[in-house]
C-alpha cells in the first residue's frame, strides 16, 4: 500500500499574531483510496492539522463537512482547533446525495435517520443511498488513523482505535451542515469527548416541516454538558435550527447565534456558509476570521489522556 500523500508544516495563515493559531501546524493531506482500495467514490484528501509540539495524548476532533464541501475547505477554523490543542481530521466522506436532498419527500419519518445511520456505519438499513461499507464515515476514519499510525509511529494515531473501530471515548465529533447532522447522530449512538455542530441537523418530513424522529430522541450517549452549537440567526432554516438545538437539549449558553454578515456571498444561502467556511466567513483587516474567539469557545480546550499502547 503506497505511503501517505505530502506533508507540510503550514505557517502563519492567519495573519494576526494574536488571533492565529501557533506556526507550528503540521498539515497531512491523505487520499482516501491509499488507506482502502475499496473506497471508490468521494476520494478527495482527507485534511489532518496538529501542533507538533502539543501533546501526543491530545483528543482527536473528527469534523465533516457539508454537502460538496472540500475538507480542507474550513482550514480557518481546522487550524483554529489545532490550536486549542486538538489533532484535527477533517474527513472526506459520501456526501451526496444530501440527507435533506432525499428525506423530506420520503413519507417514511425514519428516512433520514436511516441514511445517517448507512452514512455513518455502513449498515444496510436502507436503499435511498448506496453507500457502501467500505465508504462509510466510520471505515473511512479507522482507516486513515491506521495508515497515520503506520506512516508515523512516533505520533501515536493509533489510540484513537480500538479492536480496529474508532475509540469514541478520545473523539470530539464536529461538522457544518450534513456534516453537523452526521456528528449528532454519532454523539448519539457513543460517548464521545465533545460534540461541536454548525448549522445542522436540521431533518424534517411532513408538509409542516415537522423535525425528524431521531433528533427529538435526544442527547443519548453524550450528556449535554459536553454538547455546543452555532448558526447564523438569517439562515433559512433558523427555526428549525432553534428548534433542533433545543430538542438535543444543548445548554442555551452553549450555544453562539451569529449576526454578522457574511464575507463573501456564496450560494442562496450565504449565511448558511459563512459561519465557518474559508470564502464566506466575515474577516478583519488583517483577514483574522471574526469568528474566531466564538469558535475557540465551541471546541474548547483539547483534553488529554494516557496514551495506550
Amino acid at each position: 500500500m503506497p505511503r501517505l500523500a505530502w506533508t507540510v508544516v503550514a505557517l502563519g495563515l492567519l495573519a494576526s499574531s494574536a488571533s492565529r493559531p501557533p506556526d507550528t501546524l503540521v498539515t497531512y493531506r491523505v487520499v482516501p483510496h491509499t488507506t482502502d482500495p475499496a473506497i471508490q467514490r468521494f476520494d478527495e484528501p482527507h485534511y489532518v492539522v496538529f501542533d507538533r509540539d502539543g501533546s501526543p495524548s491530545a483528543t482527536l476532533l473528527l469534523f465533516m463537512s457539508g454537502t460538496g464541501g472540500q475538507p480542507a475547505g474550513t482550514s480557518d477554523f481546522l487550524r483554529v482547533a489545532a490550536g486549542q490543542g486538538y489533532r484535527v481530521v477533517s474527513l472526506a466522506y459520501d456526501d451526496q446525495p444530501a440527507v435533506v436532498g432525499v428525506c423530506p419527500r420520503d413519507p417514511d419519518p425514519a428516512c433520514s435517520g436511516l441514511v445517517r445511520q448507512r452514512r455513518i456505519f455502513g449498515d444496510p438499513v436502507t436503499r435511498v443511498i448506496d453507500d457502501t461499507p467500505a465508504e462509510s464515515i466510520v471505515n473511512r476514519l479507522a482507516k486513515l488513523l491506521a495508515a497515520l499510525e503506520r506512516d508515523h509511529p512516533s505520533e501515536g494515531w493509533g489510540q484513537y482505535l480500538e479492536a480496529g473501530a474508532p475509540r469514541w471515548e478520545r473523539i470530539a465529533v464536529s461538522g457544518h451542515s450534513q456534516g453537523a447532522g452526521m456528528a449528532a447522530y454519532i454523539a448519539q449512538r457513543a460517548r464521545v469527548a465533545r460534540v461541536v455542530l454548525f448549522s445542522s441537523p436540521w431533518d424534517f418530513f411532513g408538509r409542516d416541516r415537522r423535525l425528524a424522529p431521531w433528533v427529538l430522541a435526544g442527547p443519548g450517549a453524550t450528556p449535554p454538558v459536553s454538547w455546543f452549537g452555532a448558526y447564523h440567526k438569517k439562515e433559512n432554516t433558523a427555526d428549525l435550527l432553534a428548534e433542533s438545538y433545543k430538542a438535543l437539549k444543548i445548554p442555551r449558553d452553549h450555544i453562539r447565534v451569529f449576526t454578522l454578515e457574511p464575507g463573501r456571498v456564496i450560494g442562496q444561502n450565504p449565511y448558511h456558509l459563512s459561519v465557518l467556511n474559508n470564502g464566506a466567513t466575515p474577516r478583519d483587516a488583517d483577514g483574522v476570521p471574526l469568528y474566531a474567539d466564538d469558535w475557540r469557545f465551541l471546541v474548547g480546550t483539547a483534553s488529554h489522556s494516557e496514551r495506550t499502547q
